[in-house]
């Protein structure tokens, strides 16, 4: 089987706790593995404009120069850009502009909040859960076809697939709206490629495409709240109509008009580059320790991992004075698998010297 269809009514299987995310594995003096939010000071051609913004505050959000911004980025009018609080606010955009959906459809293991956001707005949910024994890879033809709304992540958070671009374009189609989440598309690299690989970013060709973007996982902005979404002009508007007003702040929009800039652009890629080479060495300190599996070939900020007893294993690297992110709450998963961020080697290899005691006690 390359995927599981479920829908989120099942009795015969506990319910993932959807609500809970890697901040809430964090607590004083532990070594934060769970959240996977890049933590560096922050570039003076963004902090100097946040900080200038604060000059402003008297004044409504003016969007207007942050979205053309970021429309030029992507190569698309700015009326195909809506700025948001935060990546996860567009979910809730989704949920609550789209009433009339009558098949949604989330691909699992992924980010929750898509899923949340549409059971708290009443729509019933069907998963596909992709199949670990697979590597968690994409089947298109495992998506039903009558679904007028897909969800999918890529690179996916937990699991750190990458899917083809080719794969997730094959599953737009006219009657539906195809999301996908790039939150973490600027931390992926490959050879050869010079920007996001895979990314559906500038794609305006695809019908319902709607692209997620982040800015507070690379850039550490996780407290300012702002993301944007990409797509046609006429679904956009359906969600600005359920925004509030001036959702985002003066000093969100500067980060975004910055972050838009070929500057950024230019230091994502070398971030992106310099964190596949950190990415190899934790899979590579993990895999060789026994009965720790790395799943798939990860592409982002974090690797997902699965050892016998790894709620356990946690539990015992909590108080060791690790935090990572346990996997039960994701569907498709279970209490075996673990999501670890990315950091630097000498992190990494600290905390991989603390496993390996752990798993040999």
């Amino acid at each position: 089987m390359h995927g599981q269809l479920t829908t989120r009514s099942s009795a015969s299987v506990a319910e993932p706790d959807l609500a809970h995310h890697g901040d809430a594995e964090v607590a004083a003096g532990l070594v934060d593995l769970a959240v996977n939010v890049r933590r560096a000071p922050l570039p003076r051609w963004l902090a100097e404009p946040i900080t200038a913004s604060m000059a402003d505050l008297a004044a409504y959000p003016d969007p207007r120069p942050a979205r053309a911004a970021v429309a030029a980025r992507h190569r698309r009018p700015p009326e195909e850009v809506l700025l948001t609080a935060g990546a996860a606010e567009g979910f809730v955009l989704l949920a609550q502009a789209l009433r009339g959906l009558r098949h949604p459809v989330v691909v699992h293991p992924q980010f929750t909040e898509p899923e949340a956001a549409l059971r708290a707005a009443g729509h019933t949910v069907q998963r596909v859960l992709l199949d670990p024994a697979d590597d968690f890879r994409l089947h298109p033809e495992r998506i039903p076809t009558d679904a007028d709304l897909v969800v999918i992540g890529n690179p996916t958070n937990p699991t750190s697939v990458l899917h083809p671009a080719a794969d997730l374009a094959a599953l737009a189609r006219p009657g539906r709206v195809l999301v996908v989440d790039e939150a973490f598309a600027d931390t992926a690299a490959a050879p050869g490629v010079p920007g996001e690989p895979e990314s559906l970013a500038a794609r305006r060709d695809l019908p319902g495409l709607l692209v997620v973007r982040s800015l507070t996982k690379t850039w550490g902005l996780a407290g300012l709240r702002i993301g944007y979404l990409l797509g046609e002009a006429a679904l956009l508007r359906r969600l600005a109509a359920v925004q509030p007003l001036w959702a985002v702040s003066t000093p969100a929009l500067a980060a975004a008009e910055a972050c838009a800039s070929p500057a950024a652009a230019q230091a994502e890629r070398a971030i992106a580059a310099q964190l596949a080479t950190d990415r190899e060495h934790l899979v590579a300190r993990l895999a060789a320790l026994p009965g720790v599996r790395v799943a798939g070939r990860p592409a982002s900020a974090f690797v997902l991992v699965r050892i016998s007893g790894a709620d356990r294993i946690r539990d015992r690297l909590r108080a060791r004075g690790w935090a990572v992110r346990r996997g039960d709450t994701f569907p498709g998963l279970g209490s075996d698998w673990l999501r670890i961020a990315v950091r630097d080697r000498v992190t990494t290899d600290a905390f991989i010297d603390v496993l390996a005691e752990i798993m040999e006690a």
